[in-house]
């Protein structure tokens, strides 16, 4: 691909979404081609023992002129399983389709890191088989699906003792080992969205009197300790974490930026210190307000890029300009769901029209997110400014 120009050879102006867009970005030992960075999106296209496909794999690589891809969220563990298609790393069973995935990504000359997420309180005993587990045995609502597509009240978890916070400190390294055994370029921590570790974060859903809770420092360490897990078993310059910070989502309540501020301080300086002092790989943080003085402060006390994504809660669909603001409000990289779904040559068509000009997009087709195979999937089509690249 010519970074200078999508289409016609000739250097973009500076202003111009190309200009913007197809800026190189080192984020660990990862070089980007551009700044539009594919989120994670819970898709559920793998098989019922958590291993994908050729299904994944086309999908992956259909979008590999994203700078970076970051995969659906995949369980760690069979207790952090939160869907019976689920894409998982707990076994070495599911080494092959990861890597089928990976060598189609980089065939294609496309990067690729997996989601590491594990739904904490957000499944059911019925879905993985095993106690539901959390920071704290504390109740929240909503519900799973069993088989059958039911749905089924969450259930009171159990609040992780000291051999089970070993037990998904190591879980997680294990699975990034997997990862980077398979070719993924690397892993992303999901402590976002109400998921597990995003339950160690939240003054509710954590409510233990160990050196796990309490305050906003003990309540930012044991994220901090599996991102250290991790980052020893397969470098820092391979790891990133996804926030979302001064966000109530999926019961985990933060109210109060204040709070939000001093606990997310206390989990990026850890996360700064790994590596030998040289932090790990990239930041992604959801927010809201992403010029505000929380998502902002946080930005300039991470020393690494920071990839960025405005979450208000509406269900919107990300545009073209909403991520040149994000780019423009000094964040080094958008990252991009449901365009990116829609649109497997996302980069080439914002890129290959003016400013003044709004790129031709597909629709995303919500009916098709969780459920079927190709349709709404990998049958998206490709632009003339997709084809020409």
């Amino acid at each position: 691909m010519n970074q200078d120009s999508p289409v016609s050879g000739v250097a973009p102006s500076p202003t111009s979404p190309a200009a913007a867009i197809l800026r190189p970005l080192q984020a660990g030992r990862l070089t980007l081609s551009n700044r539009i960075v594919q989120a994670p999106m819970g898709r559920l296209r793998a098989d019922t023992e958590g291993r994908p496909g050729e299904l994944m794999a086309r999908h992956f690589s259909q979008r590999a002129g994203m700078g970076l891809i970051v995969t659906d969220g995949t369980s760690p563990t069979r207790e952090g399983r939160v869907s019976y298609t689920q894409p998982g790393l707990w076994s070495d069973d599911q080494i092959p389709g990861w890597r089928a995935v990976a060598d189609a990504v980089h065939a294609a000359g496309g990067h690729i890191v997996v989601q590491l997420m594990h739904a904490g309180w957000n499944t059911h005993s019925q879905v993985t088989g095993l106690p539901v587990e959390s920071a704290s045995a504390v109740d929240h609502d909503g519900w799973s699906h069993d088989a059958r597509g039911n749905r089924i009240p969450y259930e009171t978890p159990v609040a992780l003792d000291d051999a089970g916070l070993e037990r998904v400190r190591r879980g997680f390294a294990d699975a990034a080992e997997r990862a980077v055994t398979a070719g993924l370029d690397g892993v992303e921590l999901h402590s976002a969205n109400g998921y597990l570790l995003h339950s160690f974060l939240g003054p509710g859903s954590n409510i233990r009197t160990d050196s796990y809770g309490g305050s906003p420092e003990n309540r930012a360490r044991f994220v901090t300790e599996v991102a250290a897990a991790v980052a020893e078993r397969i470098g820092a310059d391979r790891t990133g974490i996804r926030i979302s910070p001064g966000m109530t989502i999926q019961g985990v309540v933060e109210d109060d930026d204040s709070v939000a501020a001093e606990t997310y301080g206390h989990l990026v300086d850890g996360l700064n210190s790994l590596g030998g002092g040289q932090g790990i790989a990239y930041l992604n943080l959801e927010q809201p307000d992403l010029g505000g003085e929380l998502a902002t402060g946080l930005r300039d006390r991470f020393n690494g890029p920071v990839f960025a994504n405005r979450n208000t809660g509406l269900r919107q669909v990300s545009t073209r300009q909403d991520a040149l603001d994000i780019l423009a409000l000094g964040y080094d990289a958008a990252a991009v769901g449901r365009p990116a779904l829609a649109n497997p040559d996302l980069v080439a068509r914002w890129t290959a029209v003016d400013a003044a000009a709004t790129p031709q997009e597909n629709t995303p087709d919500r009916s098709t997110f969780y459920f079927g195979g190709a349709s709404g999937y990998t049958d998206y089509p490709v632009s003339a400014a997709g084809h020409d690249r």
